[in-house]
C-alpha cells in the first residue's frame, strides 16, 4: 500500500478533449471522460481531477454514471473548476454564480475537495492588494454554499499569485475549509520556490497539481510556457522534498500530475510523459520517510 496517493489531473489530456493552444499541434484521435477514468485505472492511480470545462454534461443522470465508474475503481476525486481564469481576480460576478453553481455537480459525482480559480495569468500584473480584497469577499461567500454541500475549496496558484500571496487571501477568508490546490509549476514559473511555498502553505493544501518544468530552448522566456512541462521526475521541481513536506504535514489527498504544455522533447506524447510520471510518483511516494 502507498505511504501517499497518486493521481491525474485530466488537463493533461486536454489537447485529446478538444483545447489545442495555438502552439500545439491538433491530436490524430480524441479522448472522452470516460476514456479518461478507463485510463486512470489502468494505470493504477489514486485518484483523479475532473475539469468542468471537459464534462460534455451535468445532466443529472451523466453525473450519476461518472460517479458510478469512479465508485466502481475506487477513485478519490476532485471537481476541478475555473479553466482558464475563473473569478477573473474577483472581477466576474457571472463566473461567481457559475462556480456557486457547480457545487451542485461536485456533490453529484461525490467529490469533497472542489478545485477553484480566482485569477489567473492573465490577471498577474494587475494590482494583487486589490484582487485578493476582492477574492476575500467572493470566497468568504462562497463558502457558506461549500458548508451546505459539504465541499472544501481548493484555490489554484494560476501563475497570478505567490505562495505569500496565496496564504493571505486564505488568512483572510479564514474558513477551516478553504484552501489551496498547490500546483508547484505554477509557483516555479513566478520564480517562487514550490517546496518553500509547501512549507508556508502546507495545512492548507487540499489538492496538488505536480507540474515539473524546465526551459524550452529558443522559446520567448516572458512566454508563460518558457518553462514547459516535463513528466515527473525530469524537470527542476524537486518533488521528492515537495511529498515530504506534504507527508510530514498529514495531507490527505492525492498527488495529481497535470501536464499543460509538454516540451517538445516528449513529441506530443502526453499519455506516454503521465505513465512515467506516475511511475516516479510511485518511487517518490514509496521513499518518504
Amino acid at each position: 500500500m502507498r505511504k501517499m496517493k497518486i493521481g491525474i489531473d485530466n488537463y493533461c489530456y486536454h489537447r485529446f478533449m478538444g483545447e489545442v493552444y495555438p502552439e500545439q499541434n491538433k491530436p490524430d484521435k480524441t479522448m472522452s471522460l470516460d476514456d479518461y477514468l478507463d485510463r486512470a485505472h489502468e494505470l493504477g492511480v489514486d485518484g483523479v481531477s475532473l475539469e468542468s470545462c471537459f464534462f460534455p454534461s451535468f445532466d443529472k443522470e451523466y453525473l450519476a454514471g461518472i460517479k458510478q465508474k469512479l465508485d466502481d475503481y475506487n477513485l478519490d476525486r476532485v471537481f476541478a473548476w475555473g479553466h482558464p481564469d475563473g473569478l477573473e481576480g474577483g472581477k466576474n460576478s457571472k463566473a461567481y454564480d457559475e462556480m456557486i453553481e457547480m457545487m451542485e455537480y461536485a456533490q453529484a459525482i461525490g467529490a469533497t475537495v472542489m478545485r477553484v480559480v480566482g485569477s489567473s495569468l492573465m490577471f498577474r500584473f494587475e494590482d494583487h492588494t486589490l484582487q485578493i480584497e476582492r477574492l476575500t469577499r467572493m470566497f468568504k461567500d462562497a463558502m457558506k454554499m461549500a458548508d451546505k454541500y459539504g465541499l472544501k475549496l481548493a484555490d489554484e496558484n494560476h501563475i497570478d499569485f505567490t505562495a505569500d500571496e496565496m496564504l493571505t487571501l486564505i488568512n483572510n477568508v479564514d474558513h477551516p475549509n478553504f484552501g489551496i490546490n498547490f500546483d508547484t509549476g505554477n509557483f516555479m514559473r513566478l520564480l517562487d520556490d514550490p517546496v518553500s511555498g509547501a512549507r508556508k502553505l502546507a495545512k492548507h493544501i487540499f489538492a496538488t497539481h505536480v507540474k515539473d518544468l524546465k526551459p524550452e530552448r529558443g522559446q520567448d522566456v516572458t512566454n508563460w510556457h518558457f518553462f514547459a512541462c516535463t513528466p515527473v521526475g525530469d524537470g527542476l521541481v524537486d518533488n521528492q522534498q515537495l511529498a515530504q513536506v506534504l507527508y510530514d504535514n498529514g495531507f490527505e489527498g492525492f498527488l495529481a500530475v497535470e501536464i499543460d504544455y509538454l516540451h517538445p522533447d516528449y513529441n506530443d506524447d502526453e499519455d506516454a510523459a503521465v505513465a512515467q510520471s506516475i511511475k516516479e510518483l510511485d518511487r517518490i511516494v514509496q521513499n518518504v520517510k
